[in-house]
């Protein structure tokens, strides 16, 4: 059988941040995806989504998205981005292909399908979190006999037809999510805290550049881990509208559910016929459960370097796998940090 030098299970923004990076290097490598076509995560996102940053900060290493229709690109033209850029770099793609289980014979890594298996001297694995949604316990969840649906199986407003509905999280996602359904809905936001709404003309520049500074600060001891975000809400049109609408007010989401909907934290009940949590995601690690190092929904790194097995690299999952590596900006660096050390780590192989 075919012995690869890298292979790169997900083909998300993670994967071909990658992929660019490798491509500069005379090696074997393959990436195979669960989906059908080019686009990872943002193929399950909500039909009106829009990306809340400028082109330089909503693009991939090495080629710049097209200028968007309107201020921000919305999901569609992101996509359409991913399938060019994949298209324009020649990337080796199989899909839809679905990794079942990756082991380790001290040697080689076996990948095992749905379909063929492979063999590598390295993997990095870009699978994401969005096939891992994230849902808080409440109390009392299970008496709930509306539907609960996450922000990753919301579409559009028809789904939700004449329901009532409770949105659940204060990210961008839950106050796009809000701004859409209201127009539609009757709608009760819910958020831990009240939502932090950033100024009409700061976007996603500001957040990024932030959390860096803070992330910094963090590595010196200044600051708490709490303490720097990605999830302060940039006020693109449709936030801006529902303001104007005076509907973008959320109350604290200290509640308990029943049967036909929750018992607020004052004691007063309220019915609901739906809730979208836009809660956020997990790290996806399922397809490493037989090589035992995943604990607690983590592997042990040392920046992407998996520590407890030689050849292994996790990219884009959130700040554990590097600093803001699960967004469209920030993986780039984490990519080709990763490959300059897949690249060490071969060329020590070859000549010890």
């Amino acid at each position: 059988m075919k012995i690869y030098d890298v292979i790169i299970i997900g083909g998300g923004q993670a994967g071909l941040s990658v992929a660019y990076f490798l491509k500069k290097h005379n090696l074997d490598y393959l990436i195979l995806d669960n989906n059908a076509e080019a686009g990872g995560s943002w193929l399950k996102v909500w039909d009106s989504l829009k990306l809340f940053s400028p082109g330089i900060y909503s693009s991939l290493s090495g080629w710049m998205i097209r200028p968007p229709k309107e201020e921000y690109p919305d999901k569609n033209e992101f996509i359409s981005y991913m399938s060019d850029y994949e298209k324009r770099y020649d990337f080796p793609i199989k899909r839809p292909v679905n990794v079942t289980s990756v082991t380790h014979d001290g040697e080689y890594y076996h990948i095992q399908t749905d379909g063929d298996n492979y063999i590598s001297r390295t993997v990095i694995g870009c699978t994401g979190t969005a096939a891992n949604p994230k849902i808080p316990t409440y109390e009392g969840i299970e008496k709930f006999k509306g539907e609960q649906l996450h922000s990753v199986n919301y579409k559009n407003p028809e789904q939700l037809k004449g329901k009532k509905i409770l949105i659940v999280g204060g990210g961008n996602s839950g106050a796009q999510i809000v701004s859409e359904l209201t127009k539609t809905n009757k709608v009760q936001w819910a958020t831990i805290t009240p939502p932090t709404f950033l100024p009409d003309d700061v976007d996603g520049r500001y957040l990024f550049n932030n959390a860096t500074q803070k992330y910094r600060s963090l590595l010196k001891g200044e600051v708490n881990k709490e303490e720097y975000s990605l999830a302060d809400i940039v006020m693109i049109d449709s936030v801006k509208d529902a303001r104007e609408r005076g509907v973008l007010h959320a109350r604290r989401s200290t509640f308990s559910f029943s049967s036909d909907g929750v018992i607020w934290e004052d004691g007063t009940s309220e019915a609901f016929d739906a809730v979208i949590w836009c809660t956020g995601f997990k790290a996806n690690l399922s397809f490493l459960s037989d090589l035992n190092i995943v604990d607690n929904g983590e592997v042990k790194t040392n920046g992407t370097r998996v520590e407890l097995l030689k050849g292994l690299w996790l990219v884009g999952y959130g700040n554990w796998t590097g600093f803001a590596s699960a967004t469209i900006y920030g993986v780039g660096k984490t990519a080709k940090n990763t490959v300059e050390e897949v690249i060490e780590y071969l060329i020590n192989l070859k000549f010890g």
